[in-house]
């Protein structure tokens, strides 16, 4: 298993073959999903693994990928630095746990670590973080991250907030 990166607690991975299961336990679970999009069943998450994992060429510094706990191996969550789905000239950063691994700073830690990976890893000038105008958490974590607020959209029903980093505005820690 590829490690893309690393933080003091956790391992972000590529996914393999082996983690179907893993990747069902994010994307059927309504609670993880409540602010990303509706559950999926195990068949559709399953063809969605093999079309948005399996079968994918991955880009050369973007992908979707596992997260794990350094200290078990266990997996808790995903990983991602895609382009914006109506937006393909825009590329955003994501996370999603398990909720047990929830209020432990996990999303601090792996947002701030995705910060030095686009900056060391990536050629991009800016990245892009998207969430639902209800999930307060996730918009506290991207502000302490160092995200700033960039506008809102609407998709469908929802609305949406836009939170940017750009390049210029790294600075190492």
């Amino acid at each position: 298993m590829a490690s893309i990166f690393e933080t003091e607690r956790l391992i972000v991975r590529q996914y393999t073959r082996a983690d179907y299961d893993n990747y069902f336990s994010l994307h059927g679970n309504p609670v993880v999903m409540q602010y990303i999009r509706p559950a999926q069943t195990r068949e559709d998450s399953d063809a969605k693994f093999e079309e948005t994992i399996l079968n994918v060429a991955e880009h050369s510094f973007m992908g979707r990928w596992a997260v794990v706990e350094k200290s078990s191996g266990k997996f808790i969550g995903s990983f991602v630095i895609i382009p914006i789905p109506d937006d393909m000239e825009k590329t955003q950063l994501g996370y999603s746990f398990l909720p047990e691994h929830w209020g432990k700073g996990l999303a601090t830690e792996v947002t701030m670590a995705g910060l030095k990976y686009f900056y060391n890893k990536t050629p991009l000038l800016e990245i892009y973080a998207v969430t639902e105008t209800p999930n307060v958490a996730s918009q506290k974590v991207l502000l302490k991250a160092g995200f700033l607020p960039f506008g809102n959209k609407f998709e469908k029903e929802k609305e949406l907030l836009v939170f940017i980093f750009r390049r210029n505005d790294f600075q190492q820690v």
